[in-house]
């Protein structure tokens, strides 16, 4: 994988195109997407919100990965093409949020503007996918304050990563006009009320 700096340098320096940054939105949904650096607690939210009966989507590149893992393919070689990852893991993310209902309160473990950073991670140009980004609107995006990183098979950050990462989404989402509500680290269940709450 790149440097971690040059994904942060790439963030500052790969700017979004100001013309399709003043594309209007298409579609206004009930969407939340729960979003942030690795190992900061997205999917421990998203289950409690699934446990008290919300609909979910699970992060599709975790899903990817493992469906190549499961295939018998290494990380470090499902790593080595990174750009066609990114590209995949788009693909399947613009499919499954092109297959939601608008009008339906769902949270989303990382969206379509999740992509921007990892594109530009891998050398690609994120102008090419974003107008896509404004396909649809999401109601609200929370970035969840970072806790300390935990690896495991499908994870290949490190701490400087997440970090950069974090970031970068804050500058795309607020670049695409959205307000970020930071969540602070707390226990699992105030984290939930956090985000109900708002």
């Amino acid at each position: 994988m790149k440097d971690d700096r040059e994904m942060l340098d790439n963030s500052r320096t790969t700017a979004l195109d100001p013309v399709l940054l003043s594309t209007p939105f298409g579609v206004q949904t009930n969407w939340h997407v729960i979003t942030g650096g690795a190992c900061c607690g997205k999917t421990t939210l998203i289950d409690l919100l699934a446990g008290r009966g919300f609909q979910t989507v699970p992060e599709t590149a975790r899903q990817v990965i493992q469906g190549e893992m499961d295939r018998g393919r290494t990380i470090e070689e499902i790593f080595e093409n990174g750009g066609s990852l990114e590209r995949l893991v788009m693909d399947v993310q613009l499919r499954i949020e092109h297959g939601l209902r608008a009008t339906d309160v769902v949270f989303l473990d990382r969206a379509l503007p999740d992509c921007l950073p990892f594109y530009r991670h891998f050398g690609l140009n994120p102008n090419e996918i974003l107008a896509d980004c404004f396909r649809h609107r999401y109601a609200s995006v929370f970035i969840l304050d970072l806790l300390p990183l935990q690896l495991d098979g499908a994870r290949i950050e490190d701490e400087t990563y997440t970090v950069l990462l974090d970031e970068a989404l804050v500058h795309d989402y607020s670049a695409l006009g959205y307000e970020v509500v930071r969540v602070p680290v707390l226990p699992p269940q105030e984290r939930l009320e956090f985000v109900l709450d708002r």
